[in-house]
């Protein structure tokens, strides 16, 4: 199926062009083995690191081309389309490295940028804990400041951080891309005292050490592949430079921001999903013929493509809408939460119909569709559940007073 707009420019559609093509020459004929076999695509990250994809969100003179959200957003539905995995790695990645060019102190950008831009870094952020889920200022991972003997240690927003340092305690779940990651921004809480709990949270870039381990590989449904792991902090030392912005206390306000691009970035994921399975039931039904013409005439067969090709389309520009919101520099938690929201449920009712579609065959590991049905959950649930982005939508609807 063929989604080009118009909402690029010529040098950014090149851009999606490339990615594309990468996809239909080198994932689409080797995403089925390596998904059944849960091998990491080496040799697919690689390419990718060589397109640049890793540095998208990286402006110079940290990177080579920073492109516009929509840019981004066409570009993660390319790889999502060939294989969500791959679009899964480079997503929390790209969260990490707006937060340090958001956000950064000018040594965490030169340090860090230049190295996230080409691939040669990975990063990977740590929010989600065992017992916590989508509650994120109830967490549990704690930064103790080793302050100094001058130091009041009174709470609150501290300006400066911990003169020494902090010893990082705590554990954190369903981290994509956690053993290959060189770089974690955890989500930690450095003031469990303070009042609201948002005012004592931070984010803490880690590089891994000691105390710092990976403590197991999650098995699951989908999503294969790109690792998903346990991480637990065992009196693990971080040096103050480490904290993001280098003041304490903002950690909270900084992460929700994050997550409007993670959130964007998973409603892409999910429509590239949405895109493969439908353009795989529309090839399926021209070609597969029952009672002498092909199925798509049946019309039940055809009731489902026209209900999967009105539903993609829909996501898409709610997608698109999103990125734009996202770009013009407003408050876009809303968009960002409706996009994710209506594209994921979309993704996982266009995949069934895929299964339906292709009748017995979509049940077989012969076909990607059965794969897009197990990946298809995971935009459900992640980066927020889906029920968490109907009460973000709702607080804003009323804060706004409407659309």
């Amino acid at each position: 199926m063929s989604m080009t707009d118009t909402v690029l420019d010529p040098e950014e559609q090149a851009i999606v062009d490339t990615v594309r093509d990468f996809v239909d020459r080198d994932v689409r004929p080797v995403a089925r083995d390596l998904e059944h076999e849960n091998t990491y695509p080496e040799t697919l990250i690689e390419e990718m690191k060589r397109l640049g994809i890793f540095g998208l969100a990286i402006p110079e003179p940290y990177g080579e081309v920073r492109v516009s959200t929509p840019c981004y957003a066409l570009v993660t539905e390319e790889l999502a389309r060939g294989w969500m995995s791959l679009a899964g790695a480079m997503g929390g990645h790209t969260v990490v490295a707006k937060l340090i060019t958001d956000y950064g102190t000018d040594e965490q950008k030169q340090r860090y940028l230049p190295r996230l831009a080409t691939g040669q870094l990975r990063a990977t952020m740590a929010l989600t804990e065992p017992g916590g889920g989508s509650d994120l200022q109830n967490l549990r991972t704690v930064a103790t400041p080793v302050r100094g003997s001058g130091d009041s240690g009174d709470g609150g927003e501290s300006r400066g951080g911990a003169p020494g340092g902090y010893v990082l305690n705590g554990s954190k779940t369903w981290i994509t891309n956690a053993r290959r990651a060189g770089l974690v921004a955890v989500l930690c809480k450095t003031d469990p005292a303070a009042d609201p709990p948002h005012r004592g949270i931070s984010v803490l870039l880690v590089e891994k050490g000691p105390g710092f381990t990976v403590s197991r590989d999650l098995p699951k449904l989908g999503y294969k592949g790109v690792e998903s792991c346990e991480l637990s902090f065992d009196d693990c030392r971080v040096p103050a430079d480490a904290l993001l912005g280098g003041v304490e206390g903002r950690g909270f306000s900084q992460m929700m921001r994050g997550l409007e691009i993670g959130r964007i970035q998973v409603a892409a994921r999910a429509t590239g999903v949405a895109r493969a399975a439908f353009d795989d039931a529309l090839r399926y039904a021209q070609e597969r013929e029952s009672f002498g013409v092909p199925i798509w005439k049946h019309q039940s067969v055809g009731n489902h493509l026209a209900d999967m090709g009105t539903k993609l389309t829909a996501a898409r520009q709610l997608l698109l809408h999103a990125a734009r919101r996202y770009d013009s520099g407003q408050r876009s938690d809303m968009e960002a939460g409706m996009a994710k929201l209506f594209c994921s449920e979309t993704a996982m009712e266009v995949a069934l119909a895929a299964v339906r579609v292709h009748g017995g065959y979509g049940y077989s590991t012969e076909f990607d569709v059965e794969r897009y049905f197990r990946d298809a959950p995971l935009m459900i649930v992640g980066e927020g559940t889906n029920e968490i982005q109907k009460g973000v939508i709702a607080r804003q609807l009323v804060t706004r007073g409407g659309l």
